[in-house]
Order: C-alpha cells, then sequence, then structure tokens
C-alpha cells in the first residue's frame, strides 16, 4: 500500500464505517446499517438531516436522553419476495439504533420534526443559556 494514499484511505474507510458496517453479512439473513446524518449548528438551533429511505414514520423513534439524539428504527424487507428469488441484494435491512452526541443543551420540549422522502429532518432548539451571548462593551 503506498503511504502517500494512507490517510485519505483511512479517511474513506472511517465515513464507511459511519454509515455501515463493511464486515457485516449484507445479504438477507442479516447485516447491520446505521442511517447517515447531516447536522448543522446555527446561533439558535441544531438541525439534523437523517436518510431513511424505505421507512414510514411509524417505523422510526426519536428521543432526547443525557444530551444525546438518539434515533431507532426497523427498515422492513419485502415478505412478499422470497430468499431464493433474489439475485442479488445491497439493501440493508433490519433494526437500528444510532446515539449522536449533542455538545449543547437542547430544549427536548420544543423538537420539531419532519419526515418527507426518506429524509428526517429534526430541528432541536438550544437552550437559552446554550445560545452565543453579545456582551456591550463600554468605552470611555
Amino acid at each position: 500500500r503506498d503511504l502517500h494514499s494512507f490517510p485519505t484511505r483511512r479517511s474513506s474507510d472511517l465515513d464507511l464505517s459511519m454509515t455501515r458496517n463493511p464486515w457485516a453479512d449484507s445479504t438477507l439473513l442479516g447485516g447491520q446499517w446505521s442511517p447517515a446524518v447531516d447536522i448543522y449548528d446555527s446561533s439558535d438551533h441544531i438541525l439534523v438531516k437523517a436518510d431513511l429511505p424505505g421507512l414510514s414514520k411509524e417505523d422510526i423513534e426519536v428521543s432526547i436522553q443525557d444530551n444525546h439524539l438518539i434515533l431507532k428504527g426497523e427498515k422492513k424487507k419485502d415478505s412478499k419476495i422470497q430468499e431464493e428469488n433474489y439475485f442479488r441484494t445491497e439493501r440493508f435491512y433490519g433494526s437500528f439504533c444510532r446515539t449522536i452526541p449533542l455538545a449543547v443543551g437542547v430544549n427536548a420540549d420544543k423538537v420539531e420534526a419532519q419526515y418527507q422522502d426518506g429524509v428526517l429532518t429534526l430541528t432541536l432548539p438550544k437552550r437559552e443559556e446554550a445560545k452565543p451571548k453579545q456582551i456591550t462593551i463600554d468605552v470611555k
């Protein structure tokens, strides 16, 4: 392996590990997966977008515990298609649980959730004490 390509290769390996386990059995018999997320920080809130294609909103559970956002759910395979009829399967099925540490306190009572086109969007308002404060300096 070329040593100059190692950091780039490791980075891509890390990116892959954040979304799924590359050593897991990805056949119909098993497999582990974890939804990919984007997290944005603004002065008033944290915005989280999670890719959850093929799930209904009833298959998704969202909670906040001890400054952690927890996403749980299950992606079910089509029971009408028999395992022996598959030529190839690359999509992941089964349960997932993703715990995301939050750098600041959020107001759990005011979290807003929207789910559209397979993307879960969460708006987590920051607590007042977590918001940046502007301090005026008196010049004399």
